[in-house]
């Protein structure tokens, strides 16, 4: 039953991570996306895909983009 809104909140965040402009907020919804991706591991029974999901993907890829997007310059249009 929590299946089709964790879905659909997913959607949201993958949404929202590519309609905004700043880097910042479209790799936290990024992030959300993929906590929400994990979690829907969790509920399908696969906790072990769930928590490699959330460490990898959430964590480690987001911390990636965070270093990547903090030594690059803005252009301020």
């Amino acid at each position: 039953m929590i299946f089709i809104p964790l879905l659909m909140l997913m959607i949201l965040f993958s949404v929202l991570a590519v309609h905004f402009k700043d880097l910042i907020y479209s790799v936290i919804f990024l992030a959300s996306s993929s906590l929400t991706l994990a979690l829907l591991f969790f509920v399908l029974q696969a906790p072990d895909i769930a928590i490699t999901e959330a460490a990898v993907n959430a964590g480690l890829v987001t911390l990636i983009y965070m270093i990547v997007i903090r030594k690059t310059r803005r252009l301020e249009e």
